[in-house]
């Protein structure tokens, strides 16, 4: 599958390296062409790096690795809606503002980044997934020791099969991908953001953590 994901930092790269070692074909995207973190990247992977349009261009499937205050920003560079119509757009981001010096979500409560997303380009299908977990978690669930849950959230059932499907390949037990309904949903989904910073910090920094729903 051709795979364009939007930002470079530790999750687009984590999430990038996972995906060749899978033989997926992937362009790493970044706001400017010859974009460093991104060329080194690129090279080091075999794959390859340009802009966000750049790596929206071709790709099957399109994953927004960057920051939840700037995901619509950086969508719109990537070519909008006309250049997102009918791609699945998987979304890990999350609203996490800490220019207080606290915690705070940028949007919270009545939206979310998920849901601003879907808006701002209604000709895109939006899953949000994965954004309860650290990056290596994402791509390698086995981190974590026995079952826990991830979410998936999404007003478009075949693009959440197709981010199901992926799931999959990184190593995440269907039965442990819980269906939680349409976009709405991206807003428990990234307000559990404090808690998971709460969790971190109680479990001194280790980052290999989840949660799991338990039905009785």
């Amino acid at each position: 599958m051709r795979i364009g994901i939007l930002g470079t930092g530790t999750v687009g790269q984590t999430f990038g390296t996972r995906l060749r070692n899978l033989d997926h074909e992937v362009v790493l995207g970044a706001r400017e062409s010859g974009n460093p973190r991104a060329v080194e990247w690129a090279e080091a992977h075999a794959a390859r790096c340009g802009t966000f349009a750049e790596a929206v261009a071709d790709a099957d499937l399109v994953i927004n690795a960057t920051a939840g205050q700037y995901a619509v920003d950086a969508l719109e560079m990537a070519g909008g809606n006309p250049a997102l119509a009918g791609k699945v757009v998987l979304d890990l981001s999350n609203p996490l503002d800490f220019s207080s010096g606290d915690l705070r979500l940028s949007v919270c409560n009545t939206d979310s980044v998920g849901e601003q997303i879907q808006r701002a380009f209604p000709d895109a299908r939006i899953v949000k997934s994965l954004n309860t977990v650290n990056g290596s978690v994402m791509v390698e669930p086995s981190l974590v020791p026995g079952q826990h849950t991830i979410f998936v959230a999404g007003n478009d059932p075949e693009a959440k099969q197709v981010v199901i499907g992926l799931l999959g390949e990184l190593g995440w037990v269907r039965a442990n991908v819980l269906d939680l309904g349409g976009i709405e949903a991206s807003r428990g989904m990234e307000m559990y953001m404090p808690l998971w910073v709460s969790i971190l910090r109680a479990l001194d920094g280790n980052l290999a953590f989840n949660i799991n729903v338990v039905q009785g």
